[in-house]
């Protein structure tokens, strides 16, 4: 970095005085190209030529570009690339010929940190990480005596990680030849009622390696030319393994075998469910087929029967919020409910709180779809719309059960929201979840469903709405400036001289720099004043403005505080919550 800036000085692109007035400024600003283009001492464009130019005559290489903090190093790839007329490809945007793949020696991709994309009549697509180096290009061009490679760029850290995953599949190769031997041994998988254990072991692969990542769902997907399996880890998609197609028909059969779905049935979604036992644990997987254009996709929820019940003070809340919604779930008859998107946490909050509430004098129903977890002291139903037990049925029966506290899985129609609002003005305390973005949108949106003012009012206790964001990971945990365009976004909430951290990427968190999630998350009390102004059917913005005078504080908010105390980064803040 502070030979490039004196590369720059020398060439006239900036001055020292620049230099000088970064320095002086209060508190001082690293000198770095991010602040440079900040205070508007260079632009942009500039910068980008130069930097390209600098990769092109071999002073720096595409590595070193992904070093600079605080610039999109896309444009400047896309540069070089048409500078030296190759391509640029996004590796996350392609699929890889996994037969091409493994005609090279894994050593040999390494050594050259390359990767095969694809065969075509003409050449070979190779897309390496410096296009300047040409022992990597003549030795791989050795290994296709018959046809010339074609050669592409992309961001080397792509390059390292899809190298990576690709290590996997090279560890259970042998596996692979095993199921393709026992399928032209035995013909068509789908008539094999017998056990193949290649695809058996295979499976047991994939469930480790996705419960040891700790992910919460798996995704079997048939491309164009490959298999592909994902695994959802902290709420974000990674690539988990690469197989040719040919793999994905018994792959999919056994599946479907394991779950009692029906393995002829390729035009319509299935549902089902297996247990299996995964280093020493035990664990329920719901599996989910859908018909593609290429096959199947085929979705494994992850269900730990051993897990221990998050307590409501350790799910991750601020101690401003978790105060006032601990007041909320203790008052004897109304309704709190807990907001936000799929997968954003709110069922493990009802969870924690029906634990926290729960007492030997009370009689607690909850209704589910499915019920997750199995909590004694409770009578927990599930939803059965087979057989015409939903939510609002249910709940009709509950209420003749003479129980003190419900709480609902989901509201998803006015009818379960009526019966929820009246249970909760005729003294029953009732727990539920409602699918908005933040806490006062969800008073509009309870309107919207047809429920009359002065109900809502009357039986609103408290609404929580809630994210999650991922954890920095304490294993490259390190302090790192912060983009000066996101800076000047969240200025107002920041102290002087504010601290923020990232993780550089390591083995312990998959080279993410994050590693586990936290709730952020915000909650409106309803006060005496906010229920006369929702009698009165009062806009959003005046139902904000009384509720920031009361003392609420915003997500976003809550958000840049985790930040602040190094558990996340702004950018994850920005990602989930943004204003």
């Amino acid at each position: 970095m502070v030979k490039l800036i004196e590369i720059m000085l020398k060439e006239k692109l900036i001055t020292k005085d620049a230099i000088s007035a970064l320095v002086k400024s209060r508190p001082p600003k690293k000198i770095s190209f991010a602040n440079l283009i900040a205070e508007k001492m260079i632009d942009l464009h500039t910068v980008e030529i130069f930097l390209a130019k600098k990769v092109r005559q071999g002073t720096i290489t595409l590595s070193h570009l992904e070093k600079i903090e605080g610039i999109d190093i896309i444009p400047i790839i896309k540069e070089v690339a048409k500078a030296l007329h190759v391509e640029y490809i996004d590796l996350d945007e392609v699929e890889i010929d996994m037969r091409l793949f493994s005609q090279i020696p894994y050593r040999q991709l390494l050594k050259y940190n390359v990767i095969p994309i694809e065969e075509t009549d003409l050449n070979v697509l190779i897309v390496f990480d410096d296009p300047l180096d040409m022992a990597a290009q003549d030795a791989i061009q050795r290994l296709f005596p018959k046809k010339p490679i074609r050669i592409a760029i992309a961001k080397p850290k792509q390059i390292h990680a899809h190298l990576q995953r690709l290590e996997i599949n090279e560890s259970i190769k042998g596996l692979v030849t095993d199921i393709r031997k026992d399928l032209n041994q035995e013909g068509n998988v789908d008539e094999q009622d017998d056990e193949n254990p290649a695809v058996l072991k295979l499976i047991d692969i994939i469930l480790k390696s996705a419960i040891f990542a700790g992910a919460s769902d798996i995704h079997i997907e048939a491309t164009e030319k490959s298999c592909i399996i994902r695994t959802r880890v902290d709420g974000i998609l990674r690539q988990s393994f690469t197989f040719d197609k040919d793999i994905f028909n018994p792959l999919a059969s056994r599946m479907k075998l394991l779950s009692n779905l029906d393995i002829a049935e390729k035009r319509k979604p299935q549902d089902g469910r297996f247990s299996a036992t995964v280093a020493k644990k035990d664990f329920d997987f719901r599996v989910s087929t859908l018909p593609t254009i290429f096959g199947e996709s085929i979705v494994l929820r992850i269900l730990d029967k051993s897990k221990a019940m998050i307590r409501l003070e350790d799910a991750g809340m601020s101690k401003f919020c978790y105060d006032k919604f601990s007041e909320a779930i203790k008052v004897p008859y109304g309704i709190v409910l807990v907001t936000g998107p799929t997968g954003s946490g709110k069922t493990t909050t009802l969870y924690g709180a029906i634990n926290a509430i729960k007492d030997v004098k009370d009689k607690i129903i909850t209704v589910e779809d499915p019920v997750e977890y199995q909590m004694s002291g409770l009578q927990q139903v599930n939803v059965r719309e087979s057989v015409g037990l939903g939510f609002s049925a249910a709940l009709k029966s509950i209420l003749r059960q003479d129980p003190d506290k419900i709480m609902i899985g989901e509201i998803r129609d006015t009818e379960t929201l009526r019966i929820a609002i009246q249970a909760a003005l005729t003294g029953h305390l009732v727990l539920s979840t409602l699918h908005t973005n933040d806490a006062i949108s969800s008073i509009s949106r309870i309107l919207d469903m047809g429920i009359e003012e002065y109900l809502v009012s009357g039986a609103l206790v408290a609404i929580q709405a809630q994210r999650l964001v991922r954890k920095i990971c304490t294993h490259c945990k390190k302090e790192a400036p912060l983009d000066p365009i996101l800076y000047k976004e969240v200025e107002q909430y920041l102290p002087e001289n504010p601290t923020f951290y990232k993780g550089e990427g390591c083995k312990e968190c998959g080279h993410t720099g994050y590693s586990g999630r936290e709730m952020i998350s915000e909650v409106l009390t309803i006060s005496e004043t906010l229920a006369r102004m929702i009698a009165k059917v009062a806009s959003k913005e005046d139902l904000t403005k009384q509720a920031v005078e009361e003392g609420f504080v915003t997500m976003f908010e809550d958000g840049v505080q985790k930040a602040l105390e190094g558990k996340s980064t702004i950018e994850e803040i920005f990602r989930v919550a943004r204003l």
